[in-house]
């Protein structure tokens, strides 16, 4: 029988550890910067440790510790740096891919660009400066990864694989804009595009990561790897529902921002393509509408709705989830019977989420 409620329970504890390890490494990083930089060193760093610390699910944390637990790993202080380190380096992502897609709002506050044009009044040196400060973060978490008091062979293994990890995001996030303005765009174009940007690096690297530091063969690691990626796709087509229809107070992040950036998700494709040529035309024109209105985007959400698109994603998501379970081996000795389970009831947990 699965557990949803004990998987929450193992998160949270998890989100409360590596929040409070992330607390105390902030207050060393800023008291270092400030003591051998410029003001203008740490007022790039300031913002990125704003969206650092203001939390989030801290999902990618919370799977380097239970992958490093399921293959018997121990050190506890050793992996919650290694958590630290992958955390910081989510933070750098969301950094830049705020700037890229001009949000506003990021973990119930504003964007580090955006905070950063309050003392900035010029935009471009505004986001320069936040890139600059994501950059600082993603710099450090590589030098507490290449110092983990592991041996040396599973550190290079793991900067290895956490640097492919990030050409293999980088490649998303190229493909990403793209799929705005391309007039062909196919479904297994979205599915490439969300497993180069989302799966690998919020599932398999993670997973992977907290393996490899427990001393997990490759029999192990390619053993999680189908998983990772299907349930990668279940997370991003969830994570794209609620970031239109979810409630904005929860996720942290305005409703309207995948509209007006004109995102490709799987809804917006499906609409185009099954909607009534006049819906079709009307998401049309709002997609990349820097002044989008409320208005018109309950519009959008209605006629997202109506074309059956909303319906066909929650199937989707729910595809990717179940796909995810059955390449788990009923009978798996390449992890403990706890990680397994886990790993049953993170696949549950990821479509039900709405947040």
């Amino acid at each position: 029988m699965t557990s949803p409620k004990l998987l929450r329970l193992i998160l949270e504890d998890d989100k409360t550890i590596i929040d409070t390890d992330i607390s105390l490494y902030v207050d060393y990083l800023k008291t270092s910067t400030k003591e051998q930089y410029s003001d203008g060193s740490q007022l790039a760093l300031d913002a990125y440790c704003s969206i650092l610390t203001r939390g989030g699910k801290r999902l990618r944390g919370a799977l380097v510790m239970e992958g490093y637990k399921m293959c018997g790993g121990t050190n506890q202080a050793m992996i919650l740096q290694a958590a630290r380190a992958i955390e910081m380096i989510h933070a750098y992502l969301l950094v830049i891919d705020d700037i890229q897609d001009r949000s506003l709002t990021r973990r119930g506050g504003p964007t580090a660009h955006v905070m950063l044009q309050k003392v900035f009044k010029d935009k471009h040196l505004a986001e320069t400066m936040a890139t600059n400060g994501a950059l600082l973060g993603c710099h450090a978490a590589m030098m507490i990864l290449a110092n983990l008091d592991a041996p040396a062979e599973l550190r290079n293994n793991v900067l290895s694989i956490t640097n492919r990890t990030l050409l293999v995001t980088v490649h998303g996030q190229i493909a990403d804009p793209l799929l705005k303005e391309s007039p062909a765009v196919t479904e297994n174009d979205i599915l490439a595009m969300q497993d180069w940007k989302t799966a690998t690096y919020t599932f398999l690297n993670p997973l992977h990561v907290g393996m490899v530091l427990a001393g997990a063969d490759c029999h192990a690691t390619d053993g999680i790897t189908p998983y990772a990626h299907a349930l990668g796709q279940a997370f991003q087509i969830t994570d794209d529902i609620i970031g239109t229809f979810g409630d904005a107070a929860k996720t942290g992040k305005g409703t309207m921002d995948d509209i007006r950036e004109g995102k490709q998700t799987l809804l917006v494709h499906y609409t185009l393509k099954h909607g009534s040529s006049k819906d079709a035309q009307f998401l049309r024109q709002q997609l990349g509408n820097p002044k989008l209105t409320k208005v018109s985007f309950t519009k959008c959400q209605q006629i997202i709705e109506t074309s059956g698109a909303l319906a066909y994603a929650k199937q989707q998501a729910r595809y990717y989830a179940e796909q995810a379970i059955a390449s788990l081996p009923a009978e798996n000795s390449l992890w403990s019977k706890e990680g397994a389970k886990f790993l049953h009831d993170m696949a549950l947990f990821v479509q039900e989420r709405s947040a």
